[in-house]
């Protein structure tokens, strides 16, 4: 079944029609953010952290974790990683008809969805997300959640054909990029810059700017101006280096769920302000 359906997605990935989810989605008022950015720079802490925010702020989320390690949206599910689509493609005996077989509802409500990718040494992790966007397109995941926001938290390290479909195939809006002042995340980011401007004529997503995630680095914030300036970015928020985050991470949440009243908090909702502002 899993071998099946595999071919299928990646046929369906070669057809003018894959794409249609892109199309139906733009007709509805979502704000549709790709977070990008070096591994282990913290993306997918800023991405669950936005998604709470987002939700604290009444608003329907749904967060896509793109990336083999399938640990996007652990702290938005105390701790509990959901079944990621691809282990679910390869081990269950029934193709899921309904998305809420392959996603779990995780803080206020939101829903949180992993693709996972192959088996360690084996396939392109970068199809299996071009797989689990085909299959979420069947089981037609935005017209019956009808959220409000999606969030798609990216391996940022290579942007091939998979890892760049957020981007170049209508499902991502707008681009956020995560960085620090240090030398491999800012190589980092301005490959994904460039990538993503490579789109930008197609009417595809564009950047809005860069998260900088503070790592206390000499001259830091010096040093990130400097390359948003020269590259005509704008730097949208900046997360300071907490030991709060690090602390309710340990026990499976996000800060903004561990406690809303703390600045590093404040600083997550003050930036889905800001974000849903831009929608």
């Amino acid at each position: 079944m899993y071998q099946l359906r595999y071919g299928l997605c990646l046929r369906a990935h070669q057809s003018a029609h894959f794409f249609d989810l892109g199309r139906i989605r733009s007709v509805i008022t979502m704000l549709k953010l790709a977070i990008y950015g070096k591994g282990g720079i913290g993306k997918s802490t800023m991405t669950a952290n936005l998604a709470a925010a987002f939700a604290t702020l009444g608003k329907r989320v749904i967060q896509i974790g793109c990336d083999p390690k399938a640990d996007s949206t652990i702290n938005l599910l105390g701790g509990k990683a959901v079944e990621p689509v691809m282990d679910y493609l390869r081990d269950q005996d029934d193709y899921p008809t309904d998305f809420r077989q392959i996603s779990a509802e995780g803080y206020k409500g939101v829903l949180c969805i992993e693709t996972g990718g192959p088996t360690p040494g084996l396939g392109c992790a970068g199809r299996g997300i071009i797989a689990t966007f085909q299959l979420l397109e069947e089981l037609k995941l935005f017209a019956q959640w009808k959220p409000d926001v999606v969030l798609y938290d990216v391996l940022g390290d290579v942007v091939c054909g998979g890892f760049a479909a957020p981007i170049r195939e209508g499902y991502a809006q707008k681009v956020l990029i995560v960085t620090s002042g240090e030398k491999m995340a800012l190589y980092a980011a301005d490959n994904i810059n460039r990538a993503v401007r490579n789109f930008e004529d197609r009417s595809y997503a564009r950047v809005l700017g860069l998260i900088l995630n503070h790592r206390n680095v000499e001259n830091e914030t010096q040093k990130v101006q400097a390359f948003a300036a020269e590259r005509n970015l704008a730097i949208i928020g900046e997360i300071p280096r907490s030991n709060d985050i690090i602390r309710f991470e340990e026990e499976g949440k996000t800060v903004v769920e561990g406690d809303p009243s703390l600045e590093v908090s404040k600083t997550f909702l003050d930036l889905a302000k800001r974000l849903l502002e831009t929608e």
